[in-house]
């Protein structure tokens, strides 16, 4: 039997044993890990659109805040281009926002010229796109709070 020849010289790699000792903890982090939190703002909204241009060349359909948004989406998922532009369509019908999607053509030129917001730190927690007037940000648990409230924590109730 030629498979039992070298077994003085074959390496066994032991398979590697994960106790998870917190059931809840660990079944919450990994609902967490598909979590995601996508937000427009009425600016936002109004600013999908390109502004007419007055130099030479094509009209642009989409802004760069549009673009920016798509191409977001597509880092934080690792997609492919027309994956992305059906998840930000899917998306913007769940929100039941009448918006134009770009396609991925253009996603793919436009993407050449585009810087995107950094990732935040990987904690395996939820990820918050934020998109408003000002632009696209990436956030992670908790950070979005402190923007939006300029607190971690809820204010405790009054009795």
């Amino acid at each position: 039997m030629p498979f039992k020849a070298n077994v003085s010289r074959r390496h066994h790699i032991p398979k590697q044993r994960h106790r998870i000792r917190n059931w809840a903890a660990y079944d919450a982090g990994l609902r967490a890990r598909g979590s995601l939190t996508v937000s427009f703002t009425p600016e936002a909204v109004e600013r999908w659109r390109a502004e007419t241009r007055t130099t030479p060349g094509g009209q642009r359909l989409y802004s760069d805040l549009a673009i920016t948004a798509a191409l977001s989406l597509r880092a934080v998922f690792r997609l492919a281009l027309r994956q992305t532009e059906g998840l930000v369509a899917s998306i913007i019908q769940l929100l039941g926002i009448d918006l134009a999607v770009p396609d991925h053509s253009t996603l793919s030129r436009r993407a050449r010229t585009l810087r995107l917001p950094a990732r935040p730190a990987s904690s395996g927690g939820a990820v918050n796109l934020l998109v408003d007037s000002t632009g696209v940000k990436l956030c992670g648990p908790g950070e979005w709070l402190v923007e939006k409230h300029g607190t971690r924590r809820s204010k405790p109730s009054m009795q």
